[in-house]
């Protein structure tokens, strides 16, 4: 029985907006300074750190492998939570700015989606503090819009298990086979296939070189009327922007492919 398109299922950072390099990355420089750490993360090494997901791990990863110096007598776990509150904290901030706007095409889609009938969820690693507080400043009345935000700490294991997508699922009753899964990089990929969703790929500077083999497209950013995507990999026949019929399309031949 062929699975009928229910659900689009959006990762955030990178995905929904481009907040890596000049939001997250500046927001934890910010929280190392308030705490008196000499530490910096560069554009170059936030790029390798991003190898790993959450925000907490990441700094833990970090310090194991770069041991920077260390407060006597702090407590590396309590550390890491302090730090990371601090950094959700400034990352709010910037956002409040405005300086971190939607990735083209996503407004779009979001409401094409939302006019015909398509579910929308969230699956991230983020806080959920940060899910709204991107929602609140640059598309407020899509709060509403997500009936799943599974976000953070809500699973024990990270992209690119699967666990993130499971979770997800499950709340919204749906099989992955109805679902269509966008990400921009290689973990968030890995997640979405073991949970057994299509993925599609929307590529960022920090992972344009990663390995996206099995997503069911992979584009530079979805496309807008008269600013066209570049098609990676994939087939997006005619398409310029990415639309619900598009998706339709994709979703058609990846569940195709997964018969075979």
């Amino acid at each position: 029985m062929r699975m009928e398109l229910q659900a689009f299922i959006f990762d955030v950072d990178g995905t929904l907006a481009d907040t890596e390099r000049d939001g997250h990355r500046v927001a934890f420089n910010a929280a190392f300074a308030e705490a008196g750490l000499d530490w910096h993360w560069s554009v170059e090494l936030y790029g390798q750190l991003l190898a790993i997901t959450g925000g907490k791990e990441r700094i833990r990863h970090f310090v194991q492998t770069c041991q920077p110096p260390l407060p006597a007598g702090e407590d590396l776990t309590s550390l890491i939570a302090r730090l990371h509150q601090a950094k959700t904290r400034h990352y709010t901030a910037l956002l409040a700015q405005g300086g971190i706007p939607l990735r083209p095409g996503v407004k779009r889609l979001l409401q094409e989606a939302r006019a015909a009938g398509i579910r929308l969820a969230i699956a991230t690693t983020t806080t959920p503090e940060n899910v709204t507080a991107l929602l609140e400043h640059t598309l407020p009345e899509s709060l509403s819009w997500f009936e799943v935000i599974a976000a953070g700490d809500i699973v024990p294991a990270k992209k690119p298990a699967p666990d993130i997508y499971c979770y997800t699922l499950e709340q919204m009753g749906l099989r992955p086979q109805e679902c269509l899964a966008f990400e921009d990089s290689e973990n968030g990929l890995r997640s979405a296939q073991q949970a057994g969703v299509p993925a599609v790929v929307t590529v960022n500077n920090y992972t344009r070189e990663q390995d996206f083999s099995g997503a069911a497209l992979v584009l530079d950013h979805l496309g807008e009327p008269g600013l066209p995507f570049q098609v990676l990999a994939g087939r997006a026949g005619s398409h310029s922007h990415f639309t619900l019929e598009l998706a339709r399309q994709v979703h058609a031949q990846a569940l195709a492919g997964q018969e075979k």
